[in-house]
């Protein structure tokens, strides 16, 4: 068990993360979806992400875990993390300045606010385990 604060507070962000990832979605899903500024076919975009930002909420947990239990793998895995968190971030900053998506008044405070914390935890764990 790692005794550095800085892999509990990696870990933790890594944790933090992945629940808000399964916050999301649970509250996407039970959402209509139907405001009509919405760009045309958002729900066919955003709904396969499901799969992928799975994927990356339990990559981040065992990271997490692989990481405080001192297992080399944590730092691979949280760099594999990180690229998943890079191209996720970067795809949604793109998505959402062209269709408008950081406006006030379209959830833009919320919008930002994914992107601002997905591309962060990214440059944290190059930083951390590059």
């Amino acid at each position: 068990m790692s005794s550095n604060p800085i892999t509990w507070i990696v870990a933790g962000l890594e944790v933090a993360v992945a629940v808000g990832i399964a916050v999301y979605w649970v509250t996407w899903f039970r959402e209509p979806h139907d405001e009509p500024w919405l760009p045309a076919g958002f729900v066919d975009h955003e709904a396969p992400f499901v799969f992928t930002d799975s994927l990356l909420a339990l990559l981040l947990v065992g990271a997490a875990i692989f990481q405080v239990a001192e297992q080399p793998i944590g730092d691979s895995l949280g760099l594999i993390a990180a690229g998943m968190l890079a191209f996720l971030g970067v795809l949604d900053l793109g998505y959402f300045r062209r269709t408008g998506l950081f406006a006030r008044d379209r959830g833009g405070i919320m919008n930002a606010g994914v992107v601002v914390s997905v591309l962060t935890l990214a440059v944290v764990l190059v930083v951390r385990f590059f």
